[in-house]
């Protein structure tokens, strides 16, 4: 039997990276939202076209895998996850075909071939759908790379003319994040200081706190110049500094010559050229590979807690919302009791949101606040603006006295007047009152559709059910509530209570009356005399002014007696006169009668004279109707809120539960109610899924000791310090500073 293979040392170092290389499949599997925050620990391989960036990464791999041509070769995001383990053998593994294992590297070339096509089309074009690989080997060291498409500035076959744009952002979504540790590839036959790459690096990493330079093709830089300083960080500082690696030329490419053969061959060049003397620490693949690793290493360390931090509060939330979508229920039974559930929870919603004690609002008034606000700020207010007498003239309140009066007039000021104004002012109120239990009605339809929204989304047929019932209902209360209004201001209107203690009559308010009308005028008549006594004239101008004053309720009394005598005095110039003319002619029967006065016909429309007593009685009218209408109003401003709570806000807490049970708890609605979309079924089955990735995620994290002294061991490489195995012509390690070649080289 053969031996098995020995076991890699277990540290903590050498199970971190696998640790975010299993997190990377698990996230995977989210989609792009459900994936955002949950950037993991990586590193993007960003670099200008025919940089050399493919070449660096198969020499990491030690195989030739990736797909080669003098055009854009990676048109797709690859992550590439190397994965150490003990066994001899080397294989790759894709996320798309799980389960299957490629042995032949040709293969792997041309399945990243096939899938680049399949997204990005045949001619050149590009797409953000990513490729995961996973290459198995024990020749690797534990890395996660990202291969990004390089950046080319000419359009060539499918490609739109702002390819260039399109690639910068691509790269830019990848490194941006502070998980990212950026590897920018530069050749070293082109201007470094104007590199596109640590131009990227720059805009996103600008302290190059987390970015190592690749500096590729140092063989077939110009005869007399080198790296040097570029490699010791003397032009552009980074804070991991720079590798100075020796590419497959396009020949040994064609020619098939080996990865291993080129180690061997980047090897003698360090070892051979001076001027990489003393860098052996930054020089080759074998170093990248362990910078790489060790740069990773800390970095994921660094990351995890606050990556376990996020990925705990995202299960929260997913959990919470799975909770919301619940299970799919298909008896009866449990539909039933899933429909019960629902009511007995809108009901109680409803009634938390009338009475303020549901989700609080900080920014704007809600629920009861808003029915509050309605009641005292616009009802009350309104009422108390309105002017009982403003919509009443002067010519009006004396034409309905003087109507009152009938044929003979009225010796007093009649009652009727005052009783019509205030009952025409009073029915004023009904609108107004009608008006806010309207609002307050507008205002429960609004609270309804508040309730539960989460929840009765996923029954459609449910939610407009509901809606229609709970409608319905409220119309049904607002009915008795306005008929109660209705009520409330005939009978306001049926009885004029003047008996009433705060109702402003009598004397005293004729008193107010001749205040208004008759203001005292004591200095002009003073200014008649010097020394301040009234003249005769004077005195019984004043007692005709008081005589007037004290008659306000004997009003047509002198009118009628003036009238009487008027037309007897006519009556005796006639008779007398035709008396006198008689004698005067001794009985002359030739002699004419006086001819006929004629009277004017009374015009259609008859309009009052007013008199300075007729400007006295109506403001004794206005002034009473502004007494009675301030009571009334008081009545109103506390009758009306109340009826509208008894018979439509409160009859709403009381028996919307119960109303809604009877019209919907029917055992021959229940499938037609309970019946979820298709968006509901999948949204619940996507959110199952996440939460089981998320779990397992977890679970993942958990697993993993934290252990600081741990963590700071890393990796052992004592075996294979470079990572690499000991292949023809590369040694373990450099110790001395300086490539030496190996023995059997």
């Amino acid at each position: 039997m053969p031996k098995p293979a020995a076991a890699v040392p277990e540290t903590v170092g050498q199970a971190v990276i696998p640790l975010v290389n299993s997190l990377q499949d698990i996230i995977a599997r989210l989609d792009g939202d459900a994936a955002a925050g949950l950037e993991l620990p990586q590193v993007a391989a960003i670099g200008g076209q025919s940089s050399g960036k493919s070449s660096v990464l198969e020499a990491l791999v030690g195989r030739d895998f990736l797909p080669r041509g003098p055009d854009i070769c990676t048109r797709r995001p690859l992550v590439l996850q190397l994965v150490r383990h003990a066994s001899p053998e080397e294989w790759g593994e894709f996320l798309h075909a799980p389960g299957r294992q490629f042995h032949d590297f040709e293969q792997i070339k041309r399945e990243i071939q096939l899938e680049t096509d399949k997204e990005a089309g045949d001619n050149k074009g590009v797409s953000e759908k990513q490729i995961r690989l996973k290459i198995f080997s024990p020749n690797v060291l534990d890395i996660t790379l990202v291969d990004l498409p390089g950046i080319t500035r000419v359009p060539v076959g499918d490609q739109p003319s702002d390819i260039e744009s399109r690639i910068r952002a691509m790269i830019m979504q990848y490194i941006k994040h502070p998980s990212c540790i950026i590897l920018a590839v530069s050749p070293a036959n082109a201007d470094l200081a104007n590199s596109d790459a640590l131009q990227l690096a720059r805009l996103a990493d600008p302290d190059g706190s987390r970015t190592i330079g690749v500096i590729t093709k140092l063989d077939i830089m110009d005869r007399g110049t080198d790296a040097r300083n570029f490699l010791l960080g003397n032009v552009i500082p980074l804070k991991f500094g720079y590798v100075g690696v020796v590419n497959r030329s396009q020949e040994d490419i064609n020619f098939n010559r080996s990865v291993q053969d080129a180690l061997a061959f980047e090897e003698k060049f360090f070892s051979t050229l001076p001027a990489y003397h003393g860098l052996a620490h930054c020089c080759g693949v074998p170093q990248l590979a362990k910078k790489l690793n060790m740069i990773l290493l800390k970095h994921i360390t660094n990351m995890l807690p606050g990556l376990k931090t996020r990925i705990n509060a995202q299960l929260v939330a997913v959990a919470k919302e799975h909770a919301a979508y619940g299970d799919t229920v298909e008896s009866a039974a449990g539909q039933g009791v899933q429909l019960l559930n629902i009511l007995r929870k809108y009901c109680e919603a409803f009634s938390s949101m009338v009475e303020g004690k549901n989700r609080v609002s900080t920014d704007k008034l809600s629920g009861g606040a808003r029915i509050h606000y309605i009641f005292q700020s616009i009802f009350v207010k309104s009422l108390e603006e309105i002017d009982p007498c403003k919509s009443i003239t002067d010519e009006d309140i004396c034409t309905t006295i003087q109507n009152s009066g009938g044929p003979k007039g009225a010796m007093f000021l009649p009652e009727v007047p005052f009783e019509i104004l205030v009952r025409k002012q009073i029915g004023r109120l009904l609108d107004p009152s009608l008006q806010c239990a309207q609002f307050i009605y507008d205002e429960l339809i609004k609270i309804s559709h508040g309730c539960l929204i989460s929840e009765l989304q996923k029954f459609p047929v449910l939610k407009k059910r509901m809606s229609e019932v709970v409608c319905s209902f409220l119309r049904d209360g607002l009915r008795p509530a306005e008929t109660m209004i209705t009520h409330i201001i005939e009978m306001e209107m049926d009885y004029i209570n003047t008996s009433h203690p705060s109702f402003v009559g009598g004397t005293k308010v004729v008193e107010l009356a001749k205040h208004e009308v008759l203001p005292p005028k004591t200095s002009a008549s003073l200014s008649g005399r010097k020394d301040g006594t009234m003249v005769g004239s004077e005195i019984q101008k004043t007692a005709e002014r008081s005589q007037k004053s004290r008659a306000v309720f004997a009003r047509d009394a002198t009118r009628r007696a003036t009238s009487e005598q008027a037309s007897m005095e006519a009556e005796t110039s006639l008779t007398g006169g035709s008396q006198i003319g008689n004698s005067q002619v001794g009985g002359n029967s030739s002699s004419k009668l006086p001819s006929i006065i004629p009277l004017k016909e009374p015009p259609i429309t008859l309009k009052p004279s007013e008199t300075e007593q007729d400007a006295t009685e109506v403001a004794i009218v206005k002034l009473l109707i502004k007494s009675y209408y301030d009571i009334v109003r008081k009545s109103i401003e506390d009758a009306i809120p109340k009826a509208v709570m008894h018979f439509l806000v409160n009859h709403t807490k009381r028996d919307l539960h119960n109303f809604l049970i009877r019209k919907l708890y029917r055992e021959n609605l229940l499938n037609e109610l309970m019946r979820e979309t298709d968006e509901v079924l999948i949204r619940r089955q996507c959110i199952q899924e996440m939460l089981e990735i998320l779990k397992q995620a977890h679970r993942t994290l958990e697993e993993f000791p934290f252990e600081a002294d741990k963590i700071e061991k890393g990796y052992s490489l004592t075996e294979h310090a470079t990572g690499l195995s000991k292949i023809h012509g590369v040694s373990g390690d450099s110790t001395n500073g300086i490539y030496t070649s190996s023995p059997n080289c």
